[in-house]
């Protein structure tokens, strides 16, 4: 007996070193698939920058080039080095702060309103479904209802004003986030609901125990596109009400064929509209993060 198990001993030993080196193997092998796709993600990552910027290198090079040997008219679509000394000239004597400061208060002071009237209104919808299906008809044609239509009237109602022009962007954001906040409520899952009513819990509970923090999501997806909305709403009102700010400039720059400030207006807002999403887009991850940690 003695001398079988000394003998059974080294081929259980072997078999365990075969398995811990297929073991080896493997993870050596995963690892190596690991590095090499992440080496091939960084260079794609790599490749749509550098053709991004190539891209807009190239574009801007056919503007000046056909700007400057008059292929195309300089008067009519300025080049980049018109806009270039248009956006210096009013860098020195810094009217072009003022513009985009007014333009960038004004879009987030409705953005705020909007986000807090539209969770609000859904919130009150969804507590009553007989004022939700009342509502809810009106809601979906004022959202369908082309907001520069309201302009006119928002300036007899209100004055040529800074106040017409965050109602005006509130009203081109404001119906349609309610109607995806409502949506988005109305489907929350039913077993957690009957959940929290087999605890004892009532509609107040559901709200915040459930229907508030299952809705992160999309109130954050929905900030991202009232961000952009409220500047659209922002410009349609400084186009018609305003004296300052960048919707005035297209307006002004048009009206006097100063076409380097329409355009530089125009790049302008871009720049504003990409920077406030990316803004909102961290803002709402740092939020979601810190919900969750607590």
């Amino acid at each position: 007996m003695n001398r079988m198990s000394k003998t059974e001993i080294p081929a259980a030993s072997g078999t365990n070193i075969t398995s811990n080196a297929s073991a080896i193997s493997t993870a050596a092998s995963s690892s190596t698939a690991q590095r090499t796709f992440l080496s091939k993600y960084r260079l794609h990552k790599k490749f749509v920058a550098a053709a991004r910027v190539l891209l807009l290198v190239v574009f801007l090079s056919v503007w000046e080039l056909t700007a400057s040997h008059q292929i195309i008219d300089s008067f009519i679509f300025s080049s980049p080095s018109k806009i270039a000394r248009c956006f210096l000239d009013m860098v020195a004597d810094r009217s072009i702060f003022l513009h985009l400061g007014v333009t960038l208060y004004e879009t987030i002071v409705s953005f705020l309103l909007v986000i807090v009237f539209s969770i609000l209104t859904a919130v009150l919808l969804w507590f009553s479904k007989k004022l939700s299906e009342i509502l809810e008809p009106y809601l979906v044609v004022l959202n369908s209802l082309p907001k520069s239509a309201l302009a006119p009237i928002l300036i007899v109602w209100l004055g040529s004003n800074i106040r017409t022009i965050i109602v005006a962007s509130i009203s081109v954001a404001v119906f349609g986030s309610i109607l995806t906040l409502h949506n988005g409520f109305s489907s929350m899952d039913p077993d957690q609901i009957k959940l929290i009513r087999s605890l004892g819990g009532n509609r107040i509970h559901i709200l915040t125990k459930v229907l508030l923090p299952g809705s992160i999501p999309l109130i954050l997806a929905n900030m991202k596109v009232n961000i952009g909305l409220c500047l659209v709403g922002v410009i349609i009102g400084e186009f018609l009400a305003a004296k300052q700010g960048l919707g005035y400039l297209i307006i002004y720059g048009s009206q006097v064929f100063q076409m380097d400030m329409v355009v530089m207006s125009i790049i302008l807002l871009c720049i504003m509209s990409a920077a406030l999403y990316q803004v909102v887009g961290i803002l709402g991850k740092f939020l979601q993060q810190q919900y969750h940690q607590h």
